[in-house]
């Protein structure tokens, strides 16, 4: 099989459009953060698994940032490309965007990192494509993903840090 060393951002672009229904809502009438956050693996956990043409496991959820609140009236567009690859990781980019059904009003609405290691059939790492940013934000973000690289290191060594002090015990016990 003929392995490609590249890939353009644009190759694992995922779109999801969604309803947003009563029973989606939480109690400000606005779309359950927790229904958001599940739309956004599933579109990254799709682009990871375009570029790298295997399976991939969701290392981390990097960030979920929630811009403006999402409404029974409006309908959600779900927007995950590759944005940045180490070796067998991959940042992927979800840009979430509400758009007032009746008006055609669109806005941005949340913005998402996430981050994807690549397996082989040993379920072990494997190497993924570079990725070729092309459009403007593609490259934006492209280019600022190094600093985001380094902040999720020094999260997971807080993490690691943290799960090390804190152990399995419970304190009320």
């Amino acid at each position: 099989m003929n392995e490609q060393t590249e890939k353009y951002c644009k190759e694992s672009l995922v779109v999801r459009t969604s309803r947003v229904f009563p029973l989606d809502t939480n109690n400000h009438n606005t779309l359950f953060g927790g229904k958001l956050m599940s739309y956004i693996d599933d579109v990254a956990s799709i682009s990871a698994a375009r570029h790298s043409r295997g399976e991939t496991v969701t290392a981390s959820t990097d960030s979920v940032d929630f811009l403006s609140p999402i409404r029974p009236e409006h309908s959600v567009c779900l927007e995950s490309y590759v944005t940045w690859v180490g070796t067998s990781s991959m940042e992927v980019f979800v840009k979430i965007i509400a758009e007032t059904l009746k008006t055609g009003e669109r806005r941005l609405a949340a913005t998402s990192f996430l981050t994807f290691v690549a397996l082989d059939e040993n379920r072990k790492p494997k190497r993924v494509p570079r990725v070729i940013p092309q459009s403007d934000e593609e490259i934006m973000l492209h280019n600022t993903a190094k600093q985001r690289a380094e902040e999720r290191k020094n999260r997971r060594k807080h993490s690691q840090a943290l799960a090390q002090a804190i152990g399995t015990d419970q304190p009320w016990s």
